[in-house]
């Protein structure tokens, strides 16, 4: 199913005595909404993948949640009333205890003031939701489940719609103050392009989707030749969705390769930059387009960082995210269920 529908909530259910305990996670993203249904061990269950409402607003995007977990839970053999708990991936500004997401651009039509997503979704469910950082989350979920697993130390780079990160230290996720991990956002040119986010600069203003997809728009107003949108048309898609860039790169299109070339070099300082400073074990790729070109572009920006490190003969290795698309959504289950043993 492509897109979402909106569905009205069900009769509250409660799991019954001896049934196996089951959590359910989505991850919200900017193009999709995928979810899981995990068992105590990080089984998947049940998985859907629905689109995000392109024009939706905020209550909208929470409908289009909801009813990508219900999909979800029906493949589980279950209902969302019947879920231990449900756990949210949003990019944004997430306060986990308000339950709130506030200063979302890349989703639906966007929203800045704080919105009571996990109050929503809860009245939908009948049950617990909690919320965390997308890509926080996923990290969390390559490093007890994923690529992560013989570190101690790791940061995961997220590129997708835009470029999200997320740290383990020393075993522990760190979240800062509530933003760390935002390598989206280091400077990578002082007074450049502008960002999503308001800023000038920004690695996320070079390498996200959104950004390059702008670019390239522009280019084309100027009387450059791309397939970029016309294989989007081909696709019936509203956006340049990361499967359309990669048969761009395949084609051989000018246009989307400089614009993914320059990705590549400013991945590649901004993430020599955060090892210069937290100096971790191994960095670990995902994200719709870190998936989507695999090992190869994971090798190139390993070597793309090789010029600014400042230790080169410790320059950790770059790592595909080994759950792959299914890392963001099994972290948000993880967030609301089953401990780490």
């Amino acid at each position: 199913m492509d897109e979402a529908t909106s569905v009205d909530a069900e009769t509250t259910e409660q799991p019954s005595p001896g049934t196996p305990m089951a959590w359910g996670g989505i991850d919200l993203g900017g193009t999709k909404i995928e979810s899981v249904v995990i068992d105590s061990t990080g089984a998947v269950l049940g998985r859907t993948r629905h689109t995000t409402p392109g024009d939706g607003n905020a209550a909208d995007v929470v409908q289009a949640m909801y009813g990508a977990l219900l999909e979800a839970s029906r493949a589980a053999g279950l209902t969302p009333q019947r879920l231990a708990g449900v756990g949210v991936g949003a990019p944004g500004s997430v306060d986990a205890a308000a339950g709130t997401l506030a200063h979302v651009s890349n989703v639906g039509q966007g929203w800045t003031e704080p919105y009571p997503v996990a109050a929503d979704l809860g009245d939908l469910t009948g049950g617990r939701v909690v919320l965390g950082n997308d890509v926080q989350v996923a990290v969390a979920a390559e490093y007890r489940l994923g690529a992560g697993r013989p570190y101690r130390s790791v940061l995961g780079v997220w590129w997708g719609t835009g470029v999200g990160g997320g740290l383990v230290l020393d075993r522990v996720p760190w979240r800062g103050r509530g933003s760390a991990g935002e390598i989206g956002h280091v400077v990578v040119k002082p007074g450049g392009a502008r960002c999503g986010c308001g800023r000038r600069g920004c690695m996320e203003a070079y390498a996200g989707r959104a950004a390059m997809e702008r670019k390239a728009r522009k280019a084309v107003r100027k009387g450059e030749k791309t397939i970029l949108f016309e294989l989007m048309q081909r696709k019936g898609r509203p956006r340049l969705t990361s499967s359309i860039w990669d048969k761009a790169l395949r084609e051989e299109d000018s246009l989307a390769t400089w614009l993914i070339d320059r990705a590549v070099r400013m991945l590649g300082a901004g993430m020599a930059s955060a090892i210069n400073l937290l100096d971790v074990e191994a960095i670990i790729l995902g994200g719709g387009l870190g998936t989507r070109l695999g090992p190869e572009y994971a090798r190139r920006i390993h070597e793309a960082m090789r010029p600014h490190i400042f230790v080169p003969e410790r320059q950790p290795p770059v790592l595909m995210a080994e759950l792959g698309e299914l890392s963001g959504a099994i972290g948000a289950a993880l967030l609301a269920g089953p401990p780490a043993k």
